[in-house]
């Protein structure tokens, strides 16, 4: 998994064979500067981007190639003993609504490199069937966070927030809420040249800004129903920049934006759930302790934790699911839910590239 944040590769090895996955390695891999920057160029329109995607397209198969040697070469497993890598490839441009959603990658090539069958695409069978083709993972949440007793919500929190409503008495739904840490890591980024607030300290150190925030959450996609997904098409540094007027502190935007990730996943959870018993956080917002702050203060009466309480460490869900995607597209099984990304049925989802 390689997400909107644009730091690096998750790389897991994950047992299904005894029905619950039991993830037996993991490695992370940071992006490159020049792979990274590459990536976030393409993130909007320039010359020659087709070529340079297919370029850099390239280039993620082989970092991906070394995360699965080294993932394989951590847990002692050889190439032949490994079913299928489920290689989501790196989103540049998500535009259901247009009809596509378009992640780099090579999977052929890395088929080719690391001789093992590659499962890839996931998002396009869901928007062809009218869906949004996301958010993906709630059907794993709902496989493996569900309790018959407990009303429990998923939120993710990378690049961008998503959450998985687990009401044992009502049916799965899930959507994306809007910015993770994306506007938080592209304005320290801006401001002081690091790509993301660690701990949350330095929005910390900020006051958060009642008529910024007003603005921010006029988006009328914090507003709109779900079914609904979103990604740096909407929200991005051009985004942001058009509600700023170069006078406030940069640490009280900074502030500011960690409310705005706060507000609008327990506004999301408030609307939509009603009111769960606990939340369980993955990604990396969990690492961020202003934001947690944040949604705990505007969930005073829901005990939020992370997802290791429920055996999932919180960096590595999203890989795992991937897997776990990977996994029923070889069983062919449907991976997505209807009911969360719209499309008009259960549908099985990747292509498949044999070693």
């Amino acid at each position: 998994m390689s997400g909107t944040s644009l730091d690096g590769v998750d790389a897991v090895l994950v047992d299904f064979s005894s029905g619950t996955p039991q993830t037996l390695a993991t490695v992370w891999l940071p992006y490159p500067t020049p792979l990274r920057d590459q990536a976030l160029r393409l993130q909007s329109a320039g010359s020659n981007e087709l070529h340079i995607a297919a370029l850099l397209a390239n280039d993620l198969a082989q970092l991906y190639a070394h995360a699965v040697e080294n993932v394989l070469a951590k847990a002692h497993i050889s190439p032949e003993q490994v079913t299928a890598i489920g290689c989501h490839g790196q989103t540049v441009r998500h535009q259901p609504n247009a009809g596509y959603s378009l992640q780099l990658n090579n999977p052929a090539l890395l088929a080719e490199l690391i001789k093992i069958t590659v499962v890839a695409d996931f998002r396009s069978r869901d928007i062809a069937a009218g869906g949004q083709g996301a958010p993906l993972v709630p059907a794993f949440h709902a496989e493996v966070f569900s309790s018959s007793s407990r009303h429990r919500v998923i939120l993710n929190i990378g690049g961008f927030a998503n959450l998985t409503d687990l009401n044992p008495e009502k049916p799965i739904q899930g959507f994306d809420c809007g910015p993770g840490n994306v506007l938080m890591d592209a304005w320290i980024d801006a401001i002081q040249g690091i790509q993301y607030d660690k701990g949350g300290s330095w929005a910390s150190q900020g006051v958060i800004s009642p008529s910024l925030l007003e603005k921010l959450m006029a988006d009328k996609f914090f507003h709109s129903p779900p079914p609904k997904s979103c990604g740096r098409d909407g929200f991005n540094m051009p985004w942001l920049s058009q509600f700023l007027d170069g006078g406030e502190r940069p640490e009280d935007v900074q502030a500011t934006l960690a409310e705005l990730t706060a507000l609008i996943s327990a506004q999301a959870i408030q609307q939509w759930c009603g009111h769960p018993d606990e939340v369980f956080v993955c990604g990396g917002g969990v690492h961020n302790a202003t934001l947690m702050a944040r949604l705990q203060h505007h969930l005073p009466h829901c005990r939020i934790a992370s997802t290791d309480f429920l055996g999932q460490p919180p960096d590595w869900v999203e890989a795992v699911a991937f897997a776990w995607l990977a996994w029923r597209a070889i069983s062919r099984q449907p991976g997505n839910l209807p009911a969360v990304t719209g499309a008009h049925g259960p549908r099985i989802l990747g292509a498949i590239y044999p070693a």
